[in-house]
């Protein structure tokens, strides 16, 4: 039961993660701007729609969301390939759920008509001679030191 739980909540966040700014309901009440920054506190919050739309773990996700476009991991594609490589290194029994994750969050996109949005974004890396430690979304994903980096950021080092 709690690794489906878990699975839920790994999704929710990828989502999260995901979706524009302008298309959280927490940007649409006035609550957050089209940058993520936070307009309204939570404790100034008093209508249930309102609550609903901005809980603990739209805050958590809104906050990681702000510090992976500032240290350069803006790029949704590779944001969501190293979140997904970065749970699975955590665990490593997620490698069974990767492709229900990524089927699910691609679906997803699609839905909210984001997907190729976000493959125009994605720009292939050049050739790498070094086997990735795994491949989410497409992207793949190398260690680096203690981290993981998608594969443009791996390159940038070489």
């Amino acid at each position: 039961m709690s690794r489906g739980i878990d699975l839920l909540i790994t999704y929710r966040v990828i989502k999260l993660l995901i979706t524009p700014w302008v298309k959280h309901p927490a940007f649409k009440y006035g609550i957050i701007d089209e940058k993520g920054k936070v307009l309204r506190k939570f404790k100034t919050i008093s209508s249930p729609r309102e609550k609903k739309s901005y809980t603990l773990l739209h805050r958590f996700v809104f906050n990681l969301k702000r510090i992976l476009g500032k240290v350069g991991l803006g790029g949704k594609l590779g944001s969501f390939a190293i979140a997904l490589a970065l749970l699975i290194k955590e665990d490593r029994t997620y490698t069974q759920h990767k492709d229900t994750i990524e089927s699910a969050v691609i679906t997803y996109l699609k839905e909210q008509k984001l997907y190729d949005e976000i493959l125009k974004e994605h720009n292939e890396g050049p050739e790498i001679d070094v086997a990735p430690y795994i491949t989410c979304f497409g992207v793949d994903v190398y260690e680096r030191g203690d981290e993981l980096v998608a594969e443009n950021e791996y390159a940038q080092a070489l």
